[in-house]
């Protein structure tokens, strides 16, 4: 009896489990954030499910010692109390920097959904303080979709002790006397970060409610979000994962090392995949907004390819809504409503394709990878592209 026709089968068999998604991802993933290394948590969610969800690399590099053991370290290395979940995995909480402008820029649309604001009200409407009548031009779609042409001066006159540990009122302060903008509100696309400070404060002022419990009661709650969080520099908890960039080997990039690290509306939020997963099923079932305003955000209002002002994210087919980039399908690629997100060592990817239900989320605390062209590969195997 010939055994060919079995060990065929056993062939084919072993092919089918080398070629299945996760073996795919783990190829372009695994050398990518090595086991001993910073990494990264990679999730990929169709519909409902979660068709792909693991870690890789660890989330602090002072390991305990069981730590080191399950990586291959030595067991007489001592142990330093690090929390159980020090390998990364959908519970490890990053800093997803400024993923953060979407929770912002939905906190202000359930504003106007109250018919509390407009998105046509100019902002000197809400901050008479800054003395320049060019805000009154000024609108809260312009601060939403970075074309109010008002620039960031904060590194010409701020020391850097200043900007390392600067709060959302040092962010803001150069405002009140500003007198000069680039360009006409809402004719180009400058990428701001103070702006989106800015929509924190208005949200205060509208609302009447401090920041932080405007954000649990408003959209945390809402959406499920139990264990998301904003950056909190008298309080940080010793679960999240650190940041980290390669300089002569690893060095921890956060809060001490980077400007502005602790403002929060735009870009504070600290958060797993696994919580991002309820954000994003927030969004489609309507619970934190209404159907209408989430298109009108994911409609590209600025155009950002090719801006004079601006190269974050200025790629071609690139435009900005409220709180995200928008690139619309063309020559076969899918439509993407992504945010990135760059803050110290964290480096973040969250991308939406609405027409395929489809969400891709990379969750990274170094720096030192091509986030697009990782994107890319992960839609070729998802059969995105």
């Amino acid at each position: 009896m010939s055994l060919k026709p079995y060990i065929a089968l056993v062939t084919m068999a072993l092919v089918s489990c080398n070629n299945t998604l996760e073996s795919r991802l783990d190829r372009i993933l695994k050398p990518l954030f090595p086991a001993d290394e910073p990494g990264a948590a990679v999730l990929v969610l169709k519909g409902n499910d979660i068709l792909f969800d693991k870690g890789y690399g660890l989330a602090r590099l002072e390991q305990d010692s069981s730590i080191r053991r399950e990586i291959g370290f030595s067991e007489s290395l001592p142990k330093n109390n690090f929390p159980e979940n020090a390998l990364i995995d959908g519970d490890t909480h990053f800093n997803i920097a400024s993923v953060s402008k979407q929770f912002t820029a939905v906190a202000v649309l359930q504003l106007v959904q109250e018919g509390k604001i407009s998105l046509d009200d100019p902002v000197s409407q809400y901050f008479p303080e800054f003395e320049s009548d060019m805000w009154k031009e000024v609108y809260i779609k312009h601060l939403l979709s970075h074309s109010s042409g008002i620039p960031d001066v904060r590194a010409d006159i701020l020391t850097r002790e200043q900007r390392v540990f600067g709060d959302e009122d040092l962010s803001i302060e150069y405002m009140k006397t500003l007198d000069y903008r680039h360009f006409a509100p809402g004719t180009a696309y400058e990428y701001m970060n103070p702006t989106y400070t800015l929509l924190g404060f208005l949200i205060e002022k509208v609302s009447g409610e401090p920041f932080t419990e405007f954000f649990q009661k408003h959209i945390f709650n809402p959406a499920g979000m139990d264990d998301t969080y904003y950056f909190d520099r008298n309080n940080e908890r010793p679960d999240a994962a650190h940041g980290y960039i390669y300089d002569n080997g690893w060095k921890e990039y956060d809060f001490g090392e980077e400007t502005f690290f602790a403002t929060r509306p735009d870009g504070g939020i600290y958060t797993t995949t696994h919580e991002f997963v309820k954000w994003e099923k927030a969004l489609r079932e309507g619970k934190v907004l209404s159907p209408d305003l989430l298109a009108e955000a994911m409609t590209g209002h600025t155009e950002v390819s090719y801006s004079r002002w601006s190269d974050y994210q200025n790629r071609p087919n690139t435009w900005y809504g409220y709180g995200w980039f928008i690139e619309p399908a063309l020559d076969g690629a899918p439509r993407r409503v992504y945010h990135t997100g760059d803050n110290g060592g964290f480096m973040i990817m969250a991308a939406r394709y609405p027409d395929e239900d489809l969400l891709i989320l990379i969750f990274a605390n170094r720096n030192d990878w091509d986030r697009y062209e990782l994107l890319m590969k992960l839609e070729k195997e998802i059969n995105l592209n």
